[in-house]
């Protein structure tokens, strides 16, 4: 006999919005995986399961796949015109301008802090300097793709 947070697990397991949002993001990260294979970008298995699995970046965003998915979901569900779908709504409106605003440009001036390092390093100015970690935002084209998977991906489990 199951306890009460094993009833609830298994339910949250069923659950087409769950379901919906984990395959929204497999979906992104498994596209995403096949475009950096064939462009040869991938080199050993471990970058294929962190890519597939874990690493950001890229196309699709897997961020604006996912809370696509969410909003499309709980405005089917609760209504478009529920609290619910607003608090849906800004939460992916937030992420969007994070990944094309924010994080892209967190990751462009890391990139160049990096690169002006190396050149002082280079020339003997600097002698120990330790990069920091450019982290991957994405295009408005990487998020509008991602933002169409999950919006279709949301309709699919929520209507069919």
């Amino acid at each position: 006999m199951l306890s009460n947070a094993g009833i609830q697990l298994h339910s949250l397991l069923k659950s087409p919005v769950f379901l919906g949002i984990v395959f929204s993001w497999f979906s992104a990260q498994f596209i995403k995986t096949i475009i950096k294979l064939f462009s040869g970008k991938i080199h050993t298995i471990k970058d294929l399961f962190e890519l597939l699995f874990w690493r950001t970046g890229s196309m699709p965003s897997s961020h604006s796949s996912i809370t696509a998915c969410i909003c499309t979901m709980v405005g089917f569900r609760a209504g478009f015109d529920s609290d619910i779908f607003v608090l849906a709504l800004v939460f992916f409106l937030v992420t969007i301008r994070d990944a094309v605003g924010v994080r892209r440009a967190n990751g462009l001036q890391a990139k160049r802090i990096n690169e002006i390092g190396d050149l002082l390093q280079e020339k003997g100015l600097y002698q120990e300097y330790n990069k920091l970690k450019e982290v991957n935002g994405h295009s408005p084209m990487e998020v509008f793709v991602g933002t169409l998977l999950g919006l279709f991906i949301g309709i699919a489990f929520s209507v069919l």
